[in-house]
């Protein structure tokens, strides 16, 4: 039988990506912006293209389908009809919209055609159906409800679906301009982040604060309903008609205008955060009850950019109504490559659906590139590197003693992750235990806010020993409470403290993975999911006791997660990272030559 491929795009709006899939196999996977060192590119996916096309060997003439993850022609139809809606306020921001689309988005099937060279067929999927396959074909269920949420994509911005044998099937939706992505971006744009990528800092600031506009939110912002629609009083926001989030009237609900960007924080902006953070999670909980009344079905899978509010999907784990929750972990527009070839292979194509019981088909979601030994040795050799080849149970040892002796590890090894997270194959590992090590590894590697919390990577089989958690969250997609008896209560004097200032309490045994809510984002490791990992953890803990590492995805603030030995070796010379694992060679920083930084990213950085 040949083989038969299908290569699913997402591009030209934010976090383009592609995906290949052979006879149903997801083959590989890739974000544009890994291979172009753009964080969240939206151009065309060549490079991405490029690495899923060499990676299983084929060309372009061997697709027999391509697919895009929505429908151009239903978008224009929305953003045309808003403009015209809001006449003559919109202008302006239509005057900027207009031209590109119709320049660059109308003609995507030429687009598509000229940029691959490709003469077969395009077929499109709408994007909350793109989302919702991509969360219901590579879950573990035989059937499950689907819930989708994002900011917006033709007309929706959530949908309840359900997904039974080789399809899916789109059972309600909540339509434009009333939108919970929208909603948290208004106030991560409002707080001072930027919209599309600081919605993360939202959700990790809000336990600094108090849910003191919560009612304001509710009474003035959105009317929520019992079933988790709601509508958004457009009064206070400007996306409709402006080329901002917020406007003034939201200014004036609010006490003030926006947080300036990289200024100093306030309690208000915590305050902020935490307000539309629990205003979120109402809406998931509401949302996902509707959902299991809809499909009375005992599973949940989840995508869309709301599903990576991990502290959401907790709650819905812990107090919702479904007996287990799947969640893509490229839930944002890149998963949405995955999804349009995955609903080709299994509507348009008709092939069956095999599903193993308690496990996924991601792959652990290692889907990118990986590298030889010889070809990292090549590299190393070429920068002038100084390194050392060891066999893996001397390396994993070894660098199991580099984080017992609190020495923060950069960690390249495997394929390379698709979705935001970093999870053990492009990381930077630390140790738990250490009081210190949050602020060094944010502030001293990452280049970036100190309040941001660090997730814990734990053996599978010791989940239960540190977190209220007893199963998979391979993906770094729960919240867990870390378990009362590791917590260290705070003092009288403590709980005086406010904001920041709470931030370097020790609150656990393991604190550097603690947040200040005493809960942790938790990804659980298995040999099988990814064996070097797993055995590095497992050296840790024969040293120290503890079966828990710190990992935080291999990049700094503003750049994407490391793609080759190139992006890592240089990521680790412009960091006080101490140690550099590429596959089996190990790099220490003081033994390395003296490295020479360009001026323009001393200054994007503010390195000394």
């Amino acid at each position: 039988m040949t083989d038969q491929y299908v290569l699913g795009i997402s591009a030209f709006y934010h976090d383009s990506a592609a995906a290949l899939l052979r006879n149903g196999e997801i083959v590989a996977a890739g974000q544009e912006e890994r291979f172009t060192r753009k964080k969240g590119d939206a151009t065309f996916p060549h490079r991405a293209v490029e690495f899923c096309l060499e990676h299983a060997g084929i060309g372009v003439s061997d697709l027999a389908y391509v697919g895009f993850y929505d429908k151009p022609l239903l978008k224009f139809e929305r953003i045309l009809e808003t403009y015209l809606g809001v006449v003559p306020s919109g202008f302006r921001s239509f005057l900027m919209a207009g031209p590109l689309w119709i320049k660059d988005k109308l003609y995507i099937d030429r687009q598509l055609r000229d940029e691959l060279g490709y003469a077969g067929q395009v077929l499109y999927s709408e994007h909350h159906e793109a989302h919702a396959a991509s969360a219901f074909f590579p879950s573990p269920f035989e059937q499950a409800a689907i819930l989708t949420m994002d900011g917006v994509g033709e007309w929706a911005t959530a949908s309840i679906g359900a997904g039974r044998a080789n399809d899916i099937e789109i059972l309600d939706e909540l339509q434009w301009p009333d939108s919970l992505g929208l909603l948290y971006s208004a106030f991560t744009y409002y707080t001072g982040f930027k919209v599309n990528s600081g919605e993360y800092k939202v959700m990790g600031l809000a336990p600094y604060g108090e849910p003191k506009y919560v009612d304001r939110i509710y009474s003035d912002l959105m009317d929520l309903r019992e079933d988790g629609s709601f509508r958004l009083n457009q009064k206070y926001f400007n996306y409709l008609t402006g080329l901002t989030m917020t406007n003034r009237a939201f200014d004036t609900l609010f006490g003030g205008p926006p947080r300036q960007p990289e200024s100093k924080l306030t309690q208000r902006e915590m305050d902020l955060a935490r307000s539309v953070q629990v205003v979120c999670e109402e809406v998931m909980l509401r949302m996902a009850r509707t959902a299991q009344k809809l499909t009375g079905l005992d599973n949940l899978c989840l995508a869309g950019g709301v599903a990576l509010n991990c502290v959401g999907n907790g709650r819905l784990l812990r107090e919702g109504p479904f007996r287990q929750i799947w969640i893509q972990p490229a839930a944002g527009d890149a998963g949405g490559a995955l999804g349009v070839a995955q609903l080709i292979h299994h509507r348009h194509a008709g092939h069956p659906r095999v599903v193993v019981p308690g496990k996924d088909s991601m792959k652990g979601s290692y889907l990118g590139p990986q590298f030889t030994p010889e070809e990292v040795e090549q590299y190393l050799r070429a920068a002038g590197a100084i390194y050392e080849p060891m066999d893996e149970a001397s390396q994993l040892d070894r660098v199991a003693g580099y984080l017992a002796d609190e020495k923060v590890v950069g960690w390249f090894d495997g394929r390379m992750e698709f979705g935001p997270r970093a999870l053990g194959g492009r990381s930077i590992l630390g140790d738990p235990r250490s009081p210190k090590m949050q602020a060094q590894m944010n502030i001293k590697i990452k280049f970036r806010e100190g309040f941001r919390p660090f997730a814990p990577s734990v053996l599978r089989e010791r989940v239960s020993d540190y977190f209220e958690l007893d199963g998979d969250s391979p993906y770094m997609l729960l919240v867990a409470p870390v378990k009362k008896e590791r917590c260290i209560p705070l003092t009288a004097e403590q709980h005086t403290l406010w904001g920041i200032d709470k931030l370097n309490v020790p609150r656990s045994d393991i604190p550097a993975v603690t947040h200040i809510d005493y809960s942790a984002r938790v990804q659980t490791v298995t040999a099988e999911s990814n064996r070097r990992y797993y055995e590095l953890i497992k050296a840790f803990e024969r040293r120290t006791g503890c079966a828990v590492l710190i990992n935080t995805s291999f990049n700094v603030r503003g750049e994407p997660i490391v793609c080759t030995p190139e992006d890592a070796y240089r990521c680790f010379m412009r960091t006080d990272m101490d140690v550099l694992v590429l596959g089996t060679f190990i790099l220490e920083k003081g033994a390395q030559p003296e490295w020479k930084e360009n001026q323009a990213w001393q200054q994007e950085f503010q390195l000394d």
